[in-house]
């Protein structure tokens, strides 16, 4: 038996019996598991992907040096890196919000260590620079520098990216960027099982559902933003105002409000 939905509450679910509620969460699972399938003939698709060699033995610069990019995979013969974005001389808050949000849920790689596959973070910031950076944000992950790297091994930032070792021998597997990216972002994943889910504009929310914060546009005037929650101040107001900083910076000490970004372009 059902029961007939008592009177909805102002921008929430209808209230229904556990009955009804089960019909309607079964009628869902439906979708999801047809997802579920697709995704994992995606994942099939990908695997049989072809695959571009590059030199393995360009260098890239990390907290010894310069190295081949084969010592990247260290010793495994797989390997997943993240480009993460940069704005030369800027401080720490005005380095790329977006970057920052898929690098802070890939603090860890021993579930990937133990299947086999390395990973590392690559940015074409100056060493000294993402040395400091680094240690601010207090990452474990191994990073490098890239910069004048061309070709596979480096290219454009703020993607995901797969390579496969043969020896001595390094090949380009698979790359993805844009919301290809969330795939690692946990704090999405659980958003959209949330009754309100990420409160993006974008997004198909019932009548009444809470709408997004309202904040500026980003500095430089490229539109208003597609991820209010990449930024905040030290309140936790989202906001891209010139004293925000990415939201998981507010965790590391002295994270202070500062004067400007210092992102590429403005005014210092």
């Amino acid at each position: 038996m059902t029961s007939t939905p008592t009177p909805a509450l102002p921008g929430r679910p209808p209230v229904v019996d556990l009955a009804t509620w089960q019909a309607a969460r079964d009628e869902l699972l439906v979708r999801e598991k047809a997802h579920t399938r697709e995704e994992d003939a995606i994942a099939a698709a990908r695997r049989r992907l072809p695959m571009v060699e590059f030199d393995g033995k360009v260098e890239v610069v990390g907290p010894d040096g310069p190295v081949p990019f084969l010592d990247l995979f260290q010793g495994r013969d797989e390997l997943v890196v993240y480009k993460h974005m940069w704005y030369d001389g800027a401080p720490h808050q005005g380095q790329c919000e977006g970057c920052t949000t898929t690098a802070w849920h890939l603090k860890d790689a021993a579930y990937l260590n133990a299947r086999g596959v390395s990973f590392a973070i690559l940015t074409t910031g100056a060493w000294d620079e993402v040395a400091s950076y680094v240690e601010f944000m207090g990452y474990t992950q191994p990073w490098y520098s890239v910069r004048g790297v061309a070709g596979p091994a480096g290219g454009d930032m703020g993607y995901l990216t797969c390579y496969l070792r043969d020896g001595d021998r390094a090949f380009l597997t698979y790359s993805t960027t844009g919301r290809g990216n969330e795939r690692v972002n946990g704090a999405l994943g659980l958003l959209d099982m949330t009754p309100y889910g990420r409160r993006e504009a974008w997004e198909d929310d019932p009548e009444g559902w809470p709408e997004s914060p309202e904040v500026g546009a980003p500095v430089g005037g490229h539109g208003a933003p597609i991820c209010w929650y990449w930024r905040s101040d030290a309140d936790g107001n989202a906001t891209w105002g010139p004293t925000s900083r990415p939201v998981p910076q507010w965790t590391r000490p002295d994270a202070t409000p500062v004067q400007t970004l210092g992102r590429h372009g403005d005014h210092h």
